[in-house]
């Protein structure tokens, strides 16, 4: 078709790999992999033979006419500078999770959006699943009532030493930023804050290098308020086993739970705060029933993101995942690691500049010695969202 998007995908790590090999299996309809670019020659040497254009450097790639647009897989700090350095070269961006390390840089990421005929969209892939477009159905229309507290205990991250010193830039300040927030959560604080809004307050303990050998923090908990009294917590680590996926919404109409890609609605038969007012019995309960809410599947994750990606280029659909929705989940993984370094409750909204002193001051003093083996991790698909 003469409208086909001709795709140039920036990092062939275990991420971009799978997104250039989908696209060249025909996985997204009007888009074209036309050019891969990542500093390891191997790595854009076994596209050649596919027809794609090979690129060492990001510059050669962006000046070359050879794309209209780029995906952006690289280790996260790259985020900012070739998300700008794309726009400003008139090209169409998706940018992979977290869209920046910190609220700093997501600021000065999406002030480069000048242009709006530029679609500038990120990688909220778990936005496509039908269960958590469910909840957001159900909490926006009101089915739920009143929300009084959230709990989200995410610790199905499991991390052996390899995967650490699988690469240099893994769980150090310098290389990533942060650790268990800016790699493996950053999807589920997205659903978060789209799901829940922000909160006007947290505080956390993050514990740095409490399981493996590294700088960054690998177990975090976090208590969040809001302005409505409802309260959060967010506990993630990538040193349990076996770890769940839980995420629990108390409401005035009952106890929502989802894991394991089940929703339960334990739903009460009157909402609690007006049973609590009218019972004349001192131990009594609201009555409930158990209701399964039937959904099948966890959408269509990446694939689906760059779809929609490709529609909003052609004029043919509204972009679903805008980049600048981006910047709340970035927000909320700083906001947890501030207050946990700093041992003391946080106010919204985050001052980024405040926040990237205290970045920058960590990455300058560390003296922390990174091991690096040459090994090869696999990313387990069947996660989805993992990284």
């Amino acid at each position: 078709m003469d409208n086909e998007v001709r795709l140039g995908i920036i990092g062939l790590g275990n991420m971009g790999n799978y997104y250039a090999r989908s696209i060249l299996e025909g996985e997204v309809p009007g888009l074209q992999l036309r050019a891969v670019c990542d500093m390891d020659e191997s790595r854009v040497a076994s596209f050649e033979k596919e027809g794609v254009t090979p690129f060492t450097g990001t510059d050669e790639l962006l000046k070359s006419g050879a794309v209209d647009a780029v995906q952006i897989a690289t280790p996260h700090y790259f985020h900012t500078t070739l998300g700008i350095a794309a726009l400003e070269a008139g090209l169409h961006v998706l940018v992979d999770k977290p869209i920046s390390v910190h609220k700093a840089d997501c600021e000065r990421l999406i002030a480069a959006h000048t242009n709006k005929d530029l679609v500038f969209a990120g990688m909220f892939n778990l936005r496509t699943d039908p269960h958590f477009l469910k909840l957001k159905s159900l909490i926006e229309s009101g089915e739920f009532g009143r929300i009084n507290r959230v709990q989200w205990t995410v610790t199905d991250w499991f991390r052996s030493d390899i995967y650490y010193v699988s690469g240099g830039w893994r769980a150090t300040w310098k290389g990533e930023g942060g650790g268990v927030l800016i790699n493996q959560c950053p999807h589920q604080l997205d659903l978060w804050q789209w799901l829940f809004g922000m909160p006007t307050e947290i505080y956390a303990q993050c514990d740095l290098g409490r399981f493996h050998e590294i700088e960054v923090e690998d177990a975090v908990t976090a208590l969040m308020r809001y302005e409505d009294g409802m309260t959060g917590v967010f506990i993630s680590t990538t040193g349990e086993a076996p770890g769940v996926n839980r995420l629990e919404i108390a409401t005035e109409r009952g106890l929502v739970l989802y894991e394991n890609n089940l929703i339960r609605w334990r739903r009460n038969e009157t909402e609690s705060s007006a049973f609590c007012k009218e019972s004349t019995q001192g131990f009594a309960k609201p009555d409930s029933w158990e209701v399964e809410i039937p959904i099948e599947g966890n959408g269509e994750q990446h694939i689906g993101v760059f779809k929609n990606f490709v529609a909003a280029i052609r004029g043919e659909a509204n972009l679903l995942y805008p980049a600048q929705e981006g910047v709340g989940s970035v927000e909320l993984a700083n906001l947890i690691l501030f207050s946990g370094i700093k041992k003391q409750p946080v106010s919204l909204p985050l001052d980024s500049a405040e926040y990237e002193i205290l970045l920058n001051k960590l990455i300058s003093e560390s003296t922390f010695e990174k091991k690096v083996v040459e090994t090869k991790v696999e990313t387990d698909m069947s996660a989805s969202f993992q990284k």
